[in-house]
């Protein structure tokens, strides 16, 4: 799949902004761009998501949209979830209505004759061995963390359904990009209710960037 010249100069702008939140993240020197590079990173995909969708179907590219503007609210939110709990279950929620807006989206796409059975299987193997780690920890989070991890659950399931009824690329994309998110919320889930995670923050954000980019990229090249 070849990327025209916008794409080529977003993609190399947009790693740009990544690599600049990730070093202000762990260098004092750079640390005052952090609060503005963590939330650029996603207003940056939603301003290129808008600029590139005029060909897609309205009602997925306001599903996406709205995916992409409640991730953002989430990065904004967890920003201060040092001050309290309640903007970490802010942000927790408005993750679960991205989520909830991303599964939408998928589903438009999807094809009935899969039955991922076996991806199903390792998934819930997954989460409950996750859920074992940090169920001792969550303490009053303990119902919405089930919420939100059947949520981001239901988002790869559905990420893997659209096989067939989209280009391979586009299929591939999505599918790594829903599975990177749930790396990335996990390192997030470890890290606050079970132990210390080195580097969490490069792991947490680059994948975190790198799943909301397969996605948005994704999407735009279902039909090519």
């Amino acid at each position: 799949m070849k990327f025209d010249k916008f794409e080529k100069s977003f993609t190399a702008l947009f790693f740009v902004i990544v690599i600049i939140e990730l070093l202000s993240s762990t260098l004092s020197e750079l640390s005052s761009f952090h609060n503005i590079a963590k939330p650029l990173i996603l207003a940056s995909l939603m301003l290129f998501f808008y600029l590139r969708s005029n060909q897609i179907m309205p009602k997925t590219r306001q599903l996406m949209i709205f995916a992409l503007c409640f991730s953002l609210i989430g990065d904004v939110l967890i920003i201060f979830d040092d001050i309290s709990i309640n903007y970490f279950l802010a942000g927790l929620v408005s993750f679960l209505l991205a989520h909830i807006m991303y599964v939408f989206v998928f589903l438009k796409k999807r094809n009935h004759s899969i039955k991922p059975i076996a991806f199903i299987i390792i998934l819930l193997v997954y989460a409950f061995g996750l859920f074992y780690l940090l169920k001792d920890g969550l303490g009053d989070m303990l119902f919405p963390v089930i919420v939100y991890v059947v949520a981001i659950l239901t988002m790869a399931i559905t990420a893997s359904l659209r096989k067939g009824n989209v280009s391979n690329f586009s299929y591939n994309l999505v599918l790594i990009g829903a599975l990177l998110f749930m790396i990335s919320d996990s390192f997030i889930a470890l890290n606050k209710f079970y132990t210390s995670v080195p580097y969490e923050h490069i792991i947490i954000m680059s994948t975190y960037a790198l799943a909301q980019y397969c996605i948005v990229i994704g999407v735009l090249k279902q039909n090519q």
